[in-house]
Parts: structure tokens; C-alpha cells; sequence
């Protein structure tokens, strides 16, 4: 959520920022502007609303400058506004600051300016903060440097800021405390942005900033320093991605295109970790650690959204083939509980991003208490890779579509791979069964291709049912959890409400929401349990409901009692999570498309949840 862009260097500010701002769009925003220093004046432009807003007041006004700094807000204090957009002007008119995060004292902070005869010209946190910082260099006849340092002392919350100082039109300063900030290094210039999407094209070597460090940045030099004023040596970085990786490549959209790149993706999480046909599976985090993990006494997954009902998934795999007890927690409700959490403990940290707030919150709890931390991620070098003891990354890819698909999918695979290769070491698989599901792990891409094949079918049923106002999504054993994430993913992507239920409990409740208006979407691929949600299917069309379901090919006995089928190919059902969840991506896809929203960039959501 939010995003920051600064520039610095030899070239013109204003293309870099604004181009950046577009790069950035993804995150989720309500309001973007852009401040440069022109002739030793500080000049701010901002708007609520989109990029291309700004960029369109913008054109034709002189905007010369080799200094600047850019932003798109996603709404914490004030509303989406003119005036509560940033960059914010400090009340002397000498600096301005952007700002990703929450400054949860800042009341406090406000009313002691207040008392000093400081006025604020928007609601928010970050001119309070603005301001804090240039009262403390006034009266302490100190640098803008040593101002930011003495007042992050006091701030209590998380922050992204980059500062602009009409005064000193050659140096830009940042600072960093539970946001991500990466800082890239240019020949004679530097740029700074919330995540390396606005830098790629410019340089590929990038220093990540961490957790309470301050960055002085000039065209030609870097310091990085703690809040004790001690010098830090920056650890220089080269990003392992491609421009055309956050281009859209011929797609009408990002999540269309993500959607589509699963095959390759999934296949890259395996490539160098699965010899299917040695029947071996390699994953440096764990053979590095191996008695750690097999002498673990539970499991504990930690997740937000998306990646929450990845982590209901890797219950169900590490239970049944490693024979832990797992437990699965919502990070936001784990860091404010007093959990039990015992050395011997394992916590899977699971994120697309590295970065979601509560769970990096969640995993410094656990860590304090002695557990061992496991990280599976996407973003190389994001906050929870450094903070884990150790971890998979799943090499997705950057995914700039705002809904999960593609960092889903990848995420369910490293999960069964951790998951098989912990079972083989803890010796609760047979060599034939572990054998089998490596072969059924490498059938994965084409089959997710085969799927993908129905696309054009999937959107002809999704014109059919874009006037639904609510769809109930059931599913059981390992397919409970995509009933989950279809629900999910239409709510994100088509504003219509939905729930996700396990079939077995429709009868607990949701059943009295079934009429002839309700579509009802079962996943019901052949599996132990098939003839029980058969049933669940037939209670449902008994009561009138419209039922759309996710049926193996060739299942003709299933489809007879269905309104439209999505089919898929058989699969191992251990696996089959990763298939299913497919067709259900499409179908909210298909449906936003339809109802003519913009599904990169759903209303009020955020990529990265970097705040509470």
C-alpha cells in the first residue's frame, strides 16, 4: 500500500517520478503528487485520484528539476483528498516529505505543536511528523540529518519517509522503520522507491534499507547511518528480474497475464529443487536444518489473506505426510494474543511480498520466544527473508495484478515440496509413495496449461452470472481452502459478495442462503470425499440453487447435476489445490472483466499491506 518514488542525478526528476508513480499503481492508491526543488523553491503538485490525473494537470507547466520525490497514497488519517494527498509542506514552506506507514502517536505529537502555534493544513499523521522533524531542527539549530534522528526516537509506529529540503537542493534523506524502502545506484545518480519495479530500468544494483536506519542520499554518494549516528555499510544487491517482467506482454491486464504465467512459474519454483526422475527433492532451507525441522514438536503457519489459505492448504499436506500437528494463525490476530510458542516450534511465515506488517510483527514475537522461522516468500531481500533463520523463496516473479494468482500457486507448490521433502526425512512417506508424488509434481505445468486452455469457456459462463449479488463457494478436505481463495478473489476482483464454507458445514447455516438466485460454486474433483459433496450438491439443487462446480474431466455423472462445469484434468488430490484454484481465477476474472471494473486495481485494496 502507498508507494514512493524519489530521484536525484544529473537527469530531469519529473519523467523518472511520474513514470515511476505509473510502475507503482499496483500497490492500491486513493491520490498521488510529486514535490521538486526548482531554483532553490520547493514546488508540490498533487490530486486525489489517479496518475494520469496528475499527469494531465501537469502538462505543459515547466517542471525543471534534477531532484525530486513522488507518491501515491492508499488512505489512513483523512480521507482521500487534494489536501491530505502528499507530498506535504512542511508549515515554513522548506521541506516536504512522503510517507508509507502509520504514526500511532502522532495525536500526541500534534497537540504539543499545537501549543507552539504550528497549524496543519490536512489530517494526516505525516505532516504531523513533518512538522515534529522541523520543529526539533529550529530549535535545535541542528541538520535536517540530525532532526529526522532525534525525532524517530519518539515516533511510535511504522515509516517510509524521504525528505526534500529547499535549503539543501542536493541531498535527499529517508528513513526506514517496518516499510520497505530499496535504494538503487545509478552512474552518478540514485533512486528510491517503495520496491525495485520504479528502479529496473535505470540500474539494476539496489541496496535494501532496513529497520531503523537513515540513508543520505546524494547524486554521487550513499550514507547510511542508525538512529545512534553510526555509520552503516550499505550491501549492494543486483536484481534478478527483467523489464518485460512488470510489462503486461500483449495482455489486456497484469492478473490476466499472471494468470497465465502459472505454468512457468510453478515450474520455476521446482527447477533446481525437483528431479522427478531420481525422485529426489532439494531445498537449501531445509538441508541446511534438517534436525531442527524433523525434531520439530509442532508447526506453526502465519499468513494474512491469500496466503492464509495457502498456509490451510500446507495444514492439511504437512499433517498428512509428515505427521505434525499444525496449526494455521491469522497474523494479525497472533501478534496481539499471548500464543504459546515453545523452542521446538517451527513457523512457516508465508508472504508474497516479505513485507505484510503483521506478519513480520507476528514472527518477531515467536522468534523472541525461541521458535525457529521459516520463510517462504517472493521478493528477494523483503524484511521477512532477512528475518527468518532461513527459508524458500518461490521465484514467481514480480506480480503487479493487485489479487493473488500466480504468488498463490507458487506458494502452494514450495509448500509441497517442503512438505514431501520433510515427510522422506522424518520417514512417515514410503520411497513409492514419495516417488509417485514427485512424478505428479512435475505433471503440474502442463496440466495448469491444459486448464488454462478453457479460458475462452470460462469467460463465456462468466457473462452469464456478472449480475449475481452474492456467490457461496464450498469445498472439503484439501480443497476447503480454494473454496476460500475463489471466494476471495471474486470479492477483490468483481465487488460481489462471496463466501467460501466447507460443504460439510452448509448445512450449519449458509444452506438458508440458498435459493434461485444464488449461485453456489462446489469444488468437486474426484477424491476420497467425491461422493460426499455429491450429496451436498444434490442438497443445494433440491432448494433451487445454481450450481457451478469444478469437476475432473471426463466426471459426466457429476455434470449431469450441475448448471455449467469448469473442468480440470486429474491429478493426485494432494495436489489438487494448485489445479483447482485455477478455473476459480479465471471465473473472477472473467466476471470483473464483464462488469467493466478495473481488476489490476480493485477499490480500497492494497498489493502490500505493509500497515496495520
Amino acid at each position: 500500500m502507498c508507494g514512493i518514488v524519489a530521484y536525484i542525478g544529473p537527469k530531469q526528476a519529473y519523467p523518472i517520478l511520474l513514470k515511476g508513480l505509473k510502475r507503482l499503481e499496483y500497490r492500491g492508491y486513493d491520490s498521488a503528487g510529486i514535490a521538486l526543488i526548482d531554483n532553490g523553491q520547493l514546488k508540490v503538485y498533487k490530486r486525489k485520484g489517479r496518475v494520469a490525473e496528475l499527469e494531465e494537470q501537469l502538462t505543459g507547466m515547466p517542471l525543471s528539476s534534477t531532484i525530486g520525490i513522488g507518491h501515491t497514497r492508499w488512505a489512513t488519517h483523512g480521507e482521500p483528498s487534494d489536501r491530505n494527498a502528499h507530498p506535504h509542506l512542511s508549515q515554513s514552506g522548506k521541506l516536504a516529505m512522503i510517507h508509507n506507514g502509520i504514526i500511532e502517536n502522532y495525536a500526541q505529537l500534534k497537540q504539543e505543536l499545537l501549543t507552539q502555534g504550528y497549524h496543519f493544513r490536512s489530517d494526516t499523521d505525516t505532516e504531523v511528523l513533518l512538522n515534529f522533524i522541523e520543529n526539533i531542527r529550529h530549535h535545535n539549530q541542528c541538520s535536517l540529518e540530525e532532526a529526522v534522528r532525534i525525532a524517530l526516537r519518539r515516533v511510535v509506529g511504522a515509516y517510509v519517509i524521504v525528505l526534500l529540503d529547499a535549503d539543501n537542493p542536493h541531498t535527499l534523506i529517508a528513513a526506514r522503520k517496518g516499510s520497505p524502502l530499496v535504494i538503487g545506484i545509478g552512474k552518478g545518480e540514485h533512486l528510491l522507491a517503495s520496491d525495485a519495479s520504479p528502479i529496473l530500468e535505470h540500474t539494476k544494483e539496489v541496496v535494501y534499507v532496513n529497520d531503523y536506519q537513515i540513508a543520505i542520499v546524494g547524486a554521487d554518494e550513499l550514507v547510511l547511518k542508525n538512529l545512534g549516528n553510526e555509520r552503516q555499510t550499505p550491501f549492494i544487491t543486483r536484481l534478478d528480474m527483467d523489464l518485460a517482467a512488470i510489462e503486461k506482454g500483449g495482455f489486456e491486464h497484469f492478473m490476466l497475464k499472471e494468470i497465465f504465467e502459472q505454468p512457468t512459474t510453478v515450474l520455476d519454483c521446482m527447477r533446481g529443487r525437483l528431479d522427478a526422475y531420481q525422485g529426489r527433492i532439494t531445498l537449501s532451507g531445509v538441508e541446511q536444518h534438517l534436525e531442527i525441522l524433523t525434531k520439530a514438536q509442532r508447526i506453526i503457519i502465519i499468513a494474512c489473506g491469500t496466503s492464509w489459505h495457502a498456509g490451510l492448504v500446507g495444514e492439511y499436506l504437512l499433517e498428512t505426510l509428515c505427521r505434525l500437528p499444525v496449526e494455521v494463525e491469522y497474523a494479525s490476530e497472533f501478534r496481539y494474543r499471548h500464543p504459546v510458542i515453545n523452542p521446538r516450534d517451527v513457523i512457516l511465515a508465508i508472504s508474497q511480498s516479505g513485507e505484510t506488517a503483521d506478519t513480520l510483527v507476528a514472527i518477531e514475537k515467536a522468534k523472541e520466544s525461541g521458535a525457529f522461522i521459516y520463510g517462504i516468500v517472493n521478493v528477494v531481500g523483503s524484511s521477512i527473508a532477512r528475518l527468518s533463520h532461513t527459508g524458500t523463496y518461490t521465484h514467481a516473479g514480480p506480480e503487479i495484478g493487485v489479487a493473488s494468482t500466480k504468488a498463490f500457486t507458487a506458494q502452494l507448490t514450495v509448500i509441497a515440496l517442503f512438505a514431501l521433502r520433510l515427510a522422506l526425512a522424518r520417514g512417515t512417506i514410503s520411497k513409492e509413495r514419495f516417488l509417485s508424488l514427485c512424478n505428479d509434481l512435475a505433471a503440474l505445468p502442463d496440466k495448469i496449461r491444459h486448464v488454462l486452455d478453457h479460458g475462452p469457456a470460462i469467460a463465456k459462463l462468466a457473462q452469464h452470472y456478472q449480475h449475481a449479488t452474492n456467490f457461496l463457494y464450498l469445498g472439503r478436505g484439501y480443497n476447503f481452502p480454494i473454496a476460500l481463495e475463489g471466494a476471495l478473489k471474486l470479492k477483490e476482483i468483481s465487488y460481489i459478495h462471496a463466501e467460501g464454507y466447507p460443504a460439510g458445514e452448509m448445512k450449519h447455516g449458509p444452506i438458508a442462503l440458498v435459493d434461485e438466485h444464488l449461485p453456489v460454486v462446489f469444488i468437486a474433483t474426484k477424491d476420497a470425499l467425491h461422493e460426499k459433496i455429491i450429496s451436498n450438491i444434490q442438497e443445494v439443487r433440491a432448494r433451487k440453487g445454481r450450481v457451478i462446480a469444478v469437476l475432473t474431466e471426463g466426471d459426466h455423472f457429476t455434470a449431469q447435476f450441475c448448471e455449467a462445469c469448469m473442468f480440470v484434468p486429474e491429478i493426485e488430490p494432494l495436489l489438487s489445490p494448485i489445479i483447482n484454484v485455477v478455473p476459480l481465477q479465471l471465473l473472477a476474472y472473467y466476471i470483473g472483466v464483464a462488469k467493466g471494473l478495473d481488476v489490476d486495481k480493485p477499490r480500497n485494496l492494497a498489493k502490500s499491506v505493509t500497515v496495520e
